[in-house]
């Protein structure tokens, strides 16, 4: 059976490097892995989202609406953008973190307050992990992703393979420590 997972954040936050890790975890458990990343204005503070399938055999990267089942949101506004293509019955994992779009910032549009209880309202599974929250008491707000991490791969059973092992080998030397941090964090939240 194919399980479809997407990841959502804004440019910057590390979801594309967070789906590599995941990816190389995956293949290292034997499963067929397919991604597919979309940037839109990432460099301007944009959404960024990746696509992933795994399975025995995945024939296609791409994840249509009502079909993720499950939905890692690095920024709780980009959870609610990514809503329609969760499944009925799937579950969200999503940081408290806020990160003002620029019509926010402009004052042409107001950032959505609720967002944490409009979720849980649509979804009966939805985990919060305050991620970039711990990053920062770690040291350094660019783990978040990596907690997300840890806390979807602890949802999603994916033991088996040594994460820590992969982690280190993708993110830079001077920053692994930090992440495994992250990483144990970010299963403890889960």
């Amino acid at each position: 059976m194919t399980k479809n997972i997407i990841l959502v954040g804004v440019g910057g936050q590390g979801t594309i490097l967070t789906t590599k890790v995941l990816s190389k975890g995956l293949v290292e458990l034997g499963y067929d892995v397919k991604m597919s990343e979309i940037h839109g204005m990432s460099q301007r503070g944009g959404t960024v989202t990746t696509q992933l399938r795994y399975g025995e055999k995945v024939y296609a990267p791409n994840i249509g609406e009502h079909e993720a089942d499950l939905i890692v949101a690095f920024e709780k506004m980009e959870a609610l953008r990514a809503l329609p293509y969760l499944k009925k019955g799937g579950a969200i994992i999503t940081d408290v973190r806020e990160i003002l779009p620029m019509p926010v910032l402009t004052g042409e549009e107001e950032y959505p307050e609720d967002c944490i209880d409009d979720l849980k309202k649509t979804v009966g599974d939805v985990i919060v992990v305050k991620a970039a929250e711990k990053a920062e008491e770690l040291g350094n707000v660019k783990c978040q992703n990596i907690c997300l991490l840890g806390a979807l791969i602890k949802k999603l059973g994916l033991d088996g393979v040594d994460w820590k092992a992969i982690i280190k080998d993708t993110v830079p030397a001077k920053v692994v420590d930090v992440n495994m941090k992250a990483y144990d964090a970010g299963r403890e939240m889960a």
